[in-house]
């Protein structure tokens, strides 16, 4: 298989580092995943690099461990990105037509988007992506797409995604250090609508939560776009924190405590809350014990309190009541603990599923496709996205326009 053909996704979490490698499959089928690995993440805190060391160690390790499992090799990677330091907002871009041509073309589409993002930010900030919501035409709105149509004014609007640039200059230096490029920085969260929310559930009203272990990214979707996006803390890092104090025992026994027996909703007991648990306590030899019905009460005031902080923060977007239709997509590594779905329904109050991956747009082995590698997998997936292409729409400068009106100029003049 040629090189190129080959695409790798980095996903650097806070506590692991995901890779994935893939490549086309050669009968149209998505993507398909040649191999994959996790390992645990030094020097990233929250989707921020604090040890660029560490962090490049971590890289090299979870790239060379797929390279072995997929049998190629890869020297640039799509970095998904993700932290408080993220910010979005929407805005909107207007274009006049000036041509006697009316048309519009691809280029002016380019060229409204492009004023779209023309808005101040600090010089310590960089626009990630700019995503298109809607097009309007001589100010009517709800037009998908406007190219080929004719109109004297075009109108776009965007959902605008920022990230520091100290941020991701640090995460580029861990990648090089690493010995790999970053093709483009991604915001993973909308990677995995793409990955994870259908078309169906994008168009009439959905939420995407990916719960992570520094922070919970959270995606409206309506009308077929983004139309909200917001990085919180705390994340579920805090349950196992929670129960590492409560059981007095180490962090990583605690968190596997919480993947091999937490329960996030007090119905999946099912009268088992007398069931005991034995882990080490913080010594590391005396051996312990716990009730399930005693660990199922340390875990369940924190994760009522992340999904009171999602319907919060979903609640003062004023996209409250456009998610309902669908209800909420759960995916992330929290959101592998027994019971979050039936927890989020509870708590949001809306219908509550796991994220799983479309029909058709990846083929990769059982063991790659939980939530512990869903973002790696979709930012394998990016490069055939719908949101890709939008991007590359968003980059592309209005000159090409302004070439094209020239050379019809002189066509008409001659």
């Amino acid at each position: 298989m040629a090189k190129s053909e080959v695409v790798a996704g980095l996903d650097m979490g806070s506590a692991r580092v995901t890779c994935v490698i893939g490549a086309p499959d050669p009968e149209g089928q998505g993507m398909k995943v040649l191999g994959g690995a996790s390992v645990p993440c030094v020097g990233v805190k929250g989707g921020v690099v604090i040890n660029i060391q560490d962090a490049a160690r971590s890289i090299r390790q979870a790239v060379e461990k797929a390279e072995a499992q997929a049998g190629a090799d890869v020297d640039s990677v799509y970095l998904g990105v993700r932290g408080t330091h993220i910010e979005s907002f929407n805005n909107r871009g207007a274009y006049n037509i000036a041509r006697s041509d009316k048309e519009i073309t691809s280029e002016d589409v380019a060229a409204v988007i492009e004023n779209a993002k023309a808005i101040p930010i600090s010089n310590d900030r960089e626009i990630l992506h700019v995503i298109p919501q809607g097009f309007g035409l001589d100010r009517q709105r709800g037009v998908p797409d406007p190219v080929g149509m004719e109109g004297s004014l075009l109108e776009v609007e965007v959902h605008i995604v920022t990230a520091s640039s100290n941020h991701l200059n640090n995460l580029n230096r861990a990648a090089s250090e690493a010995g790999f490029k970053v093709i483009e920085p991604i915001y993973s969260p909308l990677a995995l609508g793409e990955f994870l929310v259908t078309l169906e559930e994008r168009d009439l009203g959905s939420l995407l939560i990916d719960l992570g272990g520094q922070t919970i990214s959270v995606v409206v979707y309506s009308e077929g776009s983004v139309r909200f996006t917001r990085e919180l803390a705390p994340g579920t890092d805090a349950i196992t924190r929670d129960m590492a104090i409560g059981l007095q025992t180490h962090m990583p026994t605690a968190e596997r405590i919480k993947i091999e027996h937490g329960v996030a909703h007090p119905a999946l007991v099912n009268g088992g809350g007398e069931t005991l648990i034995s882990f080490k306590g913080l010594d590391g030899r005396s051996e312990k014990q716990v009730r399930l019905q005693v660990l199922t009460e340390i875990i369940l005031p924190r994760v009522e309190e992340i999904l009171t902080i999602v319907g919060t923060a979903v609640q003062g977007s004023n996209y409250a009541d456009v998610v309902l239709p669908c209800g909420s997509i759960l995916t992330g590594g929290g959101a592998m603990m027994k019971g979050f779905p039936e927890a989020a329904k509870q708590v949001l109050n809306m219908s509550a599923r796991l994220g799983l991956p479309h029909d058709g747009i990846v083929q990769a082995p059982e063991n790659l496709l939980d939530s512990a590698f869903s973002t790696a997998l979709a930012l394998v997936c990016y490069p055939q996205s719908t949101m890709h292409r939008a991007s590359g729409l968003a980059r592309k400068t209005p000159a090409s326009g302004m070439l094209r009106s020239l050379k019809r100029f002189f066509k008409d003049f001659m």
